[in-house]
């Protein structure tokens, strides 16, 4: 299952939203395609991620930031910079550009702090901005947990789009994470970064909803009518059977 758009209007440009995505792909780019070599790459990779050893010991504190802007291939990238391009331009339309890059940064850095005391022996470095999108997605489910989510969903060689209200797309997101990380399941995945940069986006958009009522407005649905997407017509000919 992917989500691949969501149907919440932004009321703004995002910014932010937007300068976030081009500098992660910037930044990966630069070091993806000029290191020389794979020892180079994880020494890069050792110097500017986070290391919960070397933070516990007091050393590495630059890593809590950092580590946000390295991703460990392309698949990596684009995974993350899909959530963040559906669901980032809605949180900055609601709370403004400033507050949307605070938030967003400080998600990332509990996420890490969340996974650091999880395992803080670990002498590899932890890297992708991942926690700090995990933020954003629970920031999203609590101001707009029924907004509409198209889902493409894909079963062997079976594949549709179905349009799924956010709270079930984030909500078995969120579970997944949480099996995951507390059963501590060993596959490279900071699962606890997921689950803490989650619980940060929710409980720091709790004040913005309490204040602005959204459910009492407009029962955990976006302040305006969906957007409506249609699939244009296929192009290609149809070839009469002889």
């Amino acid at each position: 299952m992917f989500p691949i758009r969501d149907h919440n209007l932004s009321g703004r440009v995002p910014y932010v939203t937007y300068a976030l995505l081009a500098v992660n792909i910037a930044v990966f780019v630069l070091y993806w395609l000029t290191l020389p070599s794979e020892n180079a790459l994880a020494e890069f990779y050792y110097t500017w991620g986070l290391v919960p050893a070397r933070l516990m010991q007091g050393q590495g504190y630059s890593g809590l930031l950092t580590h946000m802007f390295l991703h460990g291939g392309w698949m990596h990238l684009a995974g993350n910079m899909l959530f963040l391009w559906i669901f980032g331009d809605n949180l900055e339309d609601q709370i403004g550009h400033l507050r949307y890059l605070i938030f967003y940064l400080a998600c990332g850095i509990a996420a890490a702090l969340l996974q650091v005391a999880g395992d803080p022996t670990f002498g590899g470095p932890l890297i992708g901005a991942s926690g700090a999108i995990a933020g954003v997605l629970g920031g999203y489910l609590v101001l707009f947990p029924r907004a509409r989510v198209d889902v493409l969903f894909i079963f062997i060689i079976f594949f549709r789009v179905f349009s799924i209200p956010a709270w079930i797309v984030l909500g078995i997101w969120f579970a997944i994470q949480s099996f995951n990380g507390f059963s501590a399941t060993q596959d490279g995945v900071a699962y606890l970064a997921h689950v803490g940069g989650f619980i940060a986006g929710a409980v720091l958009m709790l004040p913005m909803l309490i204040r602005r009522g959204y459910w009492a407005q407009s029962n955990g649905k976006p302040p305006h009518p969906p957007a409506e997407y249609q699939l244009s017509p296929s192009r290609i000919p149809r070839i009469p059977k002889r």
